[in-house]
């Protein structure tokens, strides 16, 4: 009996210890559904073991958080339970047992303790309150002394609820659309979603362009605005709601007939080092290239590209004897093959110098004039910025989904964020807990404005 009040009380109080008062925690509880409810959260949340977590997280605005937050108490409490319940009779035998499950458990408790602290903090932001209300919060014995002041005080009121998030997102959104272009990459893209823990979370939102054919485009935005999903959507790799078209036909509804017209460098590097720059473009040019294409065919266009790229001179040495520069080029060489019409690069100027990644960059400006649509992500434009022609800036809103805040050319976007630099364009509209001004949702909704009329 004993041991099942114990797990009843960590599970539901989040104590272990019966010693501590049973009323505080029930007290505790009260108050965050007081909390829950002023926050636009159903009040029964308080009562729901882990799910109570994920609830304050999203009062705290640190939605992003709170998977990981409720998964570090699951895996305690699951944990603490087995511990409560297995009686250890033989300490010696049990001894590296026991030694495993401690560092776990530590392990756990101090990844618990931090995000709760991000998430008090948060809490505490959208309050409006003093920092030192966390040292109540933090400690299981005063924690109910915030929660009930802060549920029934009426002075102390949240700046915002969890509804207020889906209504900024609503009035953020865009109902406009590109025209669809003969020439050219057309994206009207609605939404990309995923089922994440209790709801659909939504990753991209409203990006709408039209990119004409021989532009090189830079992709920015700031950690987890959406800048790989994005790219995932355009080349139907991760299929969204959305209508992509590269010269007026659609990338979804024939993605057999379109694979070899995008080409997609990735930022890691697939090859066998042990290979010669020679055969590793023709085997890459047995997956590139179109099945009917010959042998000597094939050859010919591996040579076309190792002229382009300057990899002549080296055909017959090992990949891993190449230089990080020339690597880069090789990289980049195997998706050309099938010369294709959109060519997306991730960091391809990743390790490099200012003077390798200049020349590399000069040599996609090349390929753009061809014709090609070359979309870029770097994150160190400034130093090859006028070599491209426009920007997508990306950034998370009030709701953390991936939103479009500008589209055009470099000198328009430095008119309309107010900066000169593309890095402080990307620090304009991150939040202010990763670095940034925090101005994404001024932006989006000045872009929707300038755009759609919204």
């Amino acid at each position: 009996m004993n041991n099942i009040l114990r797990v009843f009380t960590t599970i539901f109080f989040d104590v272990s210890d019966l010693n501590v008062s049973l009323l505080l925690s029930v007290l505790q509880l009260i108050g965050l559904w007081r909390i829950f409810q002023k926050c636009g959260v159903k009040g029964w949340w308080a009562f729901v073991p882990v799910g109570r977590c994920y609830q304050l997280a999203r009062c705290a605005g640190r939605e992003a958080e709170a998977p990981a937050y409720c998964l570090t108490q699951l895996v305690s409490i699951i944990f603490s339970v087995y511990l409560l319940f297995v009686n250890i009779t033989d300490v010696e035998d049990n001894s590296t047992k026991l030694l495993i499950i401690s560092v776990i458990l530590i392990s756990l408790a101090i990844a618990f303790v931090i995000y709760q602290v991000r998430v008090i903090l948060g809490l505490i932001e959208v309050f409006g309150v003093k920092k030192r209300w966390a040292f109540l919060w933090m400690i299981n014995e005063t924690a109910w002394l915030p929660a009930l002041i802060w549920g029934f005080g009426k002075q102390y009121q949240p700046g915002w609820q969890v509804q207020d998030i889906k209504a900024e997102m609503e009035r953020l959104a865009t109902h406009g659309s590109a025209t669809a272009m003969d020439e050219g990459l057309t994206i009207n893209l609605k939404d990309r979603t995923v089922r994440e823990f209790f709801q659909k979370k939504t990753l991209l939102r409203d990006i709408h362009m039209a990119i004409p054919q021989g532009h090189m485009v830079l992709l920015l935005g700031g950690s987890g605005a959406g800048k790989t999903t994005y790219l995932n959507a355009i080349n139907g790799y991760e299929k969204a709601n959305a209508e992509v078209l590269l010269n007026n036909t659609n990338m979804y509804t024939e993605y057999k007939k379109m694979q070899y017209e995008v080409g997609f460098v990735p930022q890691s590097e697939m090859m066998r080092g042990k290979d010669t720059v020679l055969n590793t473009l023709l085997d890459a040019s047995k997956l590139r290239l179109p099945m009917d294409v010959s042998p000597s065919q094939r050859r010919k266009r591996v040579d076309e590209v190792m002229e382009i790229f300057g990899l002549l001179p080296v055909k017959n040495n090992l990949v891993e004897k190449l230089s990080g520069g020339q690597k880069k080029r090789l990289s980049i060489s195997m998706e050309f093959l099938s010369n294709p019409s959109l060519f997306i690069l991730d960091e391809p100027d990743s390790g490099l110098d200012g003077v390798m990644a200049r020349e590399l960059f000069t040599q996609l400006r090349k390929i753009a004039d061809t014709g090609k649509i070359v979309i870029v992500i770097t994150h160190t434009p400034d130093r090859v910025i006028d070599l491209f022609d426009d920007v997508i800036v990306l950034a998370k809103d009030s709701a953390r989904t991936g939103r479009l805040a500008f589209y055009g050319s470099i000198e328009e976007a430095r008119k309309f964020f107010g900066r000169e630099k593309m890095e402080e364009i990307v620090k304009s509209v991150n939040r202010k807990e990763e670095g940034g001004d925090g101005l994404a949702d001024e932006f989006v909704m000045k872009y929707a404005e300038v755009q759609y009329g919204c």
